[in-house]
């Protein structure tokens, strides 16, 4: 039994948009196509979109997730290699939620410090229009990631 792509989509929870992404970058192999041109999947393709889904639920890269078809396809693999990606990947997720939380109570605190009435003047404003802030988001953005202000980093008004 063969679907078309809208049919692999719904069968899979992958929208047609992420299917055709997923074959662009080479993640998931192109299809059959019937004499028309239509795109065909099978029962497995789709099987494998919906390990995809579930890998993107929790998570995982792109890259990450081409590691994770590789290991579910090589039924030799030992399943150490399996759980070590999944241990990196519960890293990664801790420093981002230290990202997350850093951020958050960076913004507690300028909700704090901003009166919230009909004056002009505003910390969150101010804090977010002044370079060098927060120094620790210059390391982040080395390192590829993003980052917002740091607790307590905000400036205080002179005057």
């Amino acid at each position: 039994m063969s679907m078309n792509i809208g049919e692999a989509a719904k069968a899979s929870g992958v929208s047609t948009k992420m299917i055709r992404h997923y074959e662009s970058v080479g993640l998931f192999p192109e299809t059959a196509r019937t004499a028309s041109g239509y795109r065909q999947y099978t029962a497995r393709e789709v099987s494998t979109l919906r390990f995809v889904r579930q890998s993107r639920d929790l998570g995982f890269s792109i890259e990450q997730i081409r590691a994770l078809l590789g290991l579910w396809q090589d039924r030799k693999r030992p399943s150490r290699t399996v759980r070590a990606l999944a241990q990196a990947h519960i890293a990664e997720l801790e420093e981002k939620l230290k990202e997350l939380h850093a951020m958050k109570a960076t913004l507690e605190h300028l909700v704090h410090c901003c009166h919230g009435d009909d004056r002009p003047d505003c910390p969150i404003i101010e804090t977010l229009a002044h370079e060098g802030i927060a120094p620790a988001a210059a390391e982040h953005r080395a390192r590829g990631r993003t980052a917002g202000l740091q607790p307590g980093r905000a400036r205080r008004r002179e005057g």
